[in-house]
């Protein structure tokens, strides 16, 4: 069993979640990377143990949790000398109860964007690599133009429908006071402010970050998805305002996506869009709704 802590990261593709990694492995007392393989280890732990499974009826659910406790000691065993350790997948927003049951301090950093500018990032990152063929999309059909692109990578079970569909669930659950979102733009622009936010919420101390040199690259994995650059973090955190590469009513179809940015039924932490000169908790729109009160 490992003494650290556990946080998760997740939320959406494209919005900044490697950047938040590579900003949080600063911290000599933290160990982050980008995505890891131990929600799926778990997703399949949990299907060969199931009703399918003849040899089922020899497995509690006792059994079953310390299986998966034991997933994560042994894919972290490396980092037991670490305080704290985050791991990032985009599917922990769809498994906020085992999250809750195995470590019910844990918090979940939720990395969010406007949906418009997701598929322009993805679109612009597969032209970048015109010569590959990119495993995000799995046929001729799918690749041969933004319009094909895009809707596959909107589907349920794809890069952006999957992660957006989990974030919604995670965001309306009965566990959604343990999210933060941390929209992409406020990152980029005002990363100092957000990291201490982002502190508060994990009721840590801070660390003064490097924000000028944030260097992060996993080229093995992106190679491994002919996608070069998928997960390469430029070295200074800033805010480069660009067009759109999308045609107009693609960016319009997706750009009203945000469901965050309203009030809601929900307990979610949100890293609001506008700061404010007033105290550090005003940045944190905490929003509780209670219909039967």
């Amino acid at each position: 069993m490992l003494d650290c802590k556990f946080h998760f990261i997740s939320g959406l593709p494209r919005s900044g979640s490697t950047l938040m990694a590579a900003l949080l492995r600063q911290n000599p007392r933290f160990h982050s990377a980008i995505s890891s393989p131990v929600s799926l280890l778990i997703e399949q732990m949990l299907e060969a143990m199931g009703e399918d499974s003849e040899h089922s009826v020899f497995i509690s659910t006792q059994q079953k949790r310390a299986i998966v406790q034991g997933i994560f000691t042994g894919y972290y065993q490396p980092q037991a000398d670490k305080e704290i350790v985050f791991d990032t997948n985009r599917r922990w927003c769809s498994k906020l109860p085992i999250i809750k049951d195995l470590f019910p301090y844990a918090k979940v950093i939720c990395c969010v964007r406007n949906i418009a500018w997701i598929a322009d990032s993805i679109e612009r990152l597969l032209r970048q690599n015109t010569f590959d063929i990119s495993r995000l999309l799995g046929s001729p059909a799918e690749r041969r133009t933004v319009y094909s692109r895009t809707e596959a990578l909107m589907q349920g079970d794809r890069l952006i429908g999957f992660s957006y569909n989990a974030l919604k669930e995670a965001f309306y659950s009965e566990n959604s006071e343990m999210l933060l979102l941390v929209d992409y733009e406020m990152l980029t622009q005002n990363p100092d402010r957000v990291m201490k936010v982002i502190y508060e919420f994990l009721g840590e101390d801070f660390f003064e970050h490097d924000f000028d040199n944030v260097e992060y690259d996993e080229p093995e994995f992106d190679n491994k998805l002919n996608t070069p650059g998928l997960h390469k973090v430029r070295s200074k955190v800033e805010y480069k305002p660009r067009t759109t590469i999308l045609p107009p009513d693609l960016f319009d179809q997706f750009s009203n996506m945000s469901f965050w940015t309203e009030p809601s039924q929900s307990n979610a932490n949100i890293i609001i869009n506008q700061f404010k000169e007033t105290n550090l908790l005003k940045f944190l729109s905490h929003i509780p709704h209670h219909p039967n009160s």
